[in-house]
């Protein structure tokens, strides 16, 4: 049985499938291609993949209950992953709309639909957001997150807890992974390494929330990718509901990640101290003590070279001069 990948011309979601298309599996990949950042950069990455043997994709969002329902019931996947959402904390803010569709809306639409077909399992993004003013660190599954501070961050809250309920009432194995800053090559233009890569051979100021005093728990997207295969392949033995933290562990200083951007870029930046923004948060820092426990794997991509690698791929997909 195939598998069906929702956000398939994303970030994660593209890499995910050129993994899985790797490794001989067939996959169906949908994603509506919306213009929340250039169009054309996902359409190229599915120009990547799109020759690949047991590839197919269809243009389709999952507000579109009908048309998702139509499509799952003629390609019939064993295994869901759903991956499509609106994404992006601080666009939450000035709309919280889009959030509400996506992030809400659509995730019903998919957990029925995967309830409907019986599927083996649904594997599902979360993020780290879900923290929002945890103050106990590093985040545990296990804490308390009923503090949100982003509407996006209640978006995805509100997705496990109705996972809960799908698992609880219909047996229906689910899987949530809260997502730790992804970063790599084929990136979102709206993160931070793409944002300061830019900007730095524009020589143009980045902007440095919270004047430089955050703290990210950076995750390559390879490393991502590990955990969402090796998740996938184990549905949850004996309660069908499971979440999991994917992060590497190992929260680093703002002010770090951006010498390590210039030093691949061989360029200094100009630093435009501001605020923190609405929403935001000042740390992340991901336990992962389960997610070892339960399929062997912690993510292990050191920061110094999942920058170099987007660097490399940034340089190319612009052609800009090394």
């Amino acid at each position: 049985m195939p598998i069906l990948v929702t956000g398939a011309a994303g970030f994660i979601g593209f890499h995910l499938c050129k993994r899985l298309l790797a490794e001989g599996e067939q996959v169906v990949g949908l994603d509506n291609l919306n213009d929340y950042y250039d169009p054309a950069l996902k359409r190229a990455r599915i120009a990547e993949i799109s020759g690949a043997p047991g590839f197919r994709f269809e243009v389709l969002d999952v507000v579109d209950a009908r048309a998702l329902g139509a499509l799952c019931d003629e390609a019939r996947p064993g295994v869901v992953v759903h991956l499509a959402a609106q994404v992006g904390v601080r666009y939450s803010v000035q709309d919280p709309a889009a959030y509400l569709q996506s992030n809400i809306v659509g995730f019903f639409n998919v957990i029925e639909a995967a309830r409907r077909l019986g599927a083996q399992h649904l594997v599902y993004a979360s993020s780290s957001s879900v923290y929002g003013g945890c103050d106990e660190t590093p985040f545990s599954v296990r804490h308390n997150v009923d503090r949100p501070l982003s509407f996006y961050a209640a978006s995805k809250k509100s997705n496990e807890l109705m996972a809960h309920v799908y698992s609880h009432l219909h047996g229906l194995p689910t899987t949530g992974l809260r997502f730790f800053t992804v970063y790599g090559p084929w990136g979102r233009p709206d993160m931070a390494l793409f944002k300061f890569t830019r900007a730095i051979l524009a020589g143009e100021p980045i902007e440095v929330y919270n004047r430089g005093a955050l703290r990210r728990d950076f995750t390559y997207v390879d490393d991502i990718v590990e955990g969402l295969v090796r998740v996938m392949r184990r549905p949850p033995p004996d309660a069908p509901y499971r979440l999991y933290n994917l992060g590497r562990g190992e929260p680093v200083e703002l002010e770090r990640f951006i010498e390590l951007i210039e030093a691949e870029l061989g360029k200094k930046a100009i630093r435009n101290l501001v605020p923190m923004q609405p929403g935001d948060m000042e740390a992340t820092w991901a336990e992962t003590d389960d997610l070892e426990r339960d399929v062997g794997y912690r993510p292990a991509t050191p920061l110094e070279e999942g920058v170099r690698r987007f660097v490399e791929w940034y340089r190319s997909y612009y052609r800009e001069a090394p």
